[in-house]
């Protein structure tokens, strides 16, 4: 057997290979805590696979579970044969215990009857590097029968014996949709209680980003932990607050009703001596939202309760976001997920939990309700267009050049775009962390000066 950590076994020359073709480890054991982004379990998978079959030995692939700030980590152990083949692989995003009698017998057959194996070998030990390979031999003891007896109670685990049962796993992660939302309800399941919070509370505005932060924490720390807060502007629309109570009652979490407008008219009558006109401008619409975050910070002082900021990756990329106001929170679930990707997670949901968020929340066009009329795209190109825009920028490292001509997005949008994200980089500082979800999210994940004068 070899040991290896984590991202030895990532590469062809690495420790894997030294330890089973050139020290006869039949197993390589490789224990990791490798995080979770969209579509890595099988990236991770194919890696493994290939390395089984280059080294010719099992690999048992054992992988942290759990949530730290930003970072899950997906578990999705897994045992791999000497040809490559997936034996069995423990549950994603969760803990889980798995017991395989595995036949190493059959891993010194396969080498016998493989060429470039034994020419490795020959290579290996005629190279002149000094791998410094110790093997330990240990004496072969009585086998361990692992029945129900001796599996601890907490796990009662699987019991897998031979390739006639390979593969045993549930398919339990059905679509990528699937997979995404595991994520994020344990890393903010994690983040609660690895935190010492109990419970949770929102402003619930009728809208799919609230909507599916209300589904998610339920699903992470239970209904009877969340509270929803309704804070009705007098630009609220009536669907938008039934939509709310809607919600609320189809996940079964508390609600409060709390309005704003006399909040917001003493406002406005406090500063009326700074206001130019009285149009509603950004500075009326930022004022209704920093009553609202005022409301729900001011519960979670009141009550312990943990408050969850509800903006997605396509709003805080481009600063369509109010410092503390909607920004305020201690998490934010969706932060690294795009709107688009949102309405997708919202639509698997209720396909899968029987339409918990009400459909007028998905049919109805976007809108902060900040004043008479207003919707998202009175500021912002069409979200699917945005969101290839700021995937481009952000994750696959694109240029304005390449975005414009190649891709052929319109020159102004994509101008307005990369301006925005790269002006609000301040913003996004002073936000709550979020559950990684993207190869890239913002944070730790992309270093950019809030100060760049370079750019233009």
């Amino acid at each position: 057997m070899g040991l290896s950590i984590c991202e030895d076994i990532y590469y062809a020359e690495g420790p894997a290979k030294i330890q089973s073709v050139l020290g006869g480890a039949e197993l390589i054991i490789n224990i990791a805590a490798s995080p979770y982004h969209k579509g890595k379990p099988s990236e991770r998978e194919k890696m493994l696979h290939t390395r089984a079959v280059d080294s010719r030995t099992c690999i048992l692939y054992v992988n942290l579970v759990g949530g730290q700030d930003e970072l899950v980590f997906d578990g999705n152990s897994m045992l791999f044969d000497a040809e490559g083949t997936l034996l069995a692989r423990c549950r994603p995003f969760e803990e889980d215990l798995l017991v395989y009698d595995l036949d190493l017998e059959e891993v010194r057959s396969i080498r016998l009857k493989d060429a470039r194996y034994r020419i490795q070998r020959s290579k290996l030990l005629k190279s002149e590097e000094n791998y410094n390979i110790e093997v330990v031999r240990v004496p072969k003891k009585k086998e361990i029968s692992y029945s129900d007896s001796n599996i601890p109670s907490k796990s009662p685990g699987k019991k897998i014996t031979g390739k006639a049962e390979s593969l045993y796993y549930e398919e339990l992660v059905v679509c990528e949709e699937d997979e995404i939302l595991k994520a994020i309800v344990l890393g903010t399941r994690d983040y609660f209680y690895k935190n010492g919070f109990g419970k949770a509370v929102l402003g619930l505005s009728g809208g799919v980003d609230s909507a599916i932060c209300a589904v998610i924490a339920s699903f992470a720390i239970g209904s009877e932990n969340v509270t929803g807060v309704l804070m009705p502007s007098p630009f609220s629309s009536q669907s938008s607050i039934d939509d709310s109570l809607k919600l609320a009652a189809n996940l079964k979490i508390k609600h409060i009703e709390m309005p704003i407008a006399a909040i917001y008219d003493s406002y406005i009558d406090t500063l009326k001596d700074i206001f130019e006109s009285d149009d509603i401008n950004l500075t009326k619409e930022n004022i209704q939202a920093r009553i609202r975050g005022n409301i729900l910070m001011a519960m979670s002082n009141e009550f312990g309760w943990l408050v969850l900021s509800t903006g997605n990756k396509s709003e805080t990329s481009v600063g369509y976001c109010t410092l503390y106001g909607d920004m305020a929170g201690g998490l934010s679930p969706i932060k690294d997920i795009y709107k688009t990707g949102i309405y997708k997670l919202c639509e698997f949901i209720n396909k899968r939990f029987n339409n918990l968020i009400p459909e007028n929340t998905l049919t109805k066009a976007p809108s902060a309700e900040l004043k008479p009329g207003q919707v998202d795209q009175d500021c912002l190109p069409p979200y699917d267009m945005l969101d290839r825009i700021i995937k481009s920028y952000i994750e696959d490292d694109m240029d304005y050049d390449y975005i414009k001509d190649v891709l052929g997005f319109p020159e102004e949008t994509v101008k307005k775009v990369i301006r925005l994200i790269d002006m609000n980089e301040y913003k996004r500082r002073q936000g709550s962390p979020g559950i990684k979800i993207t190869q890239r999210a913002f944070g730790k994940d992309r270093r950019f000066p809030i100060t760049n004068k370079f750019r233009g």
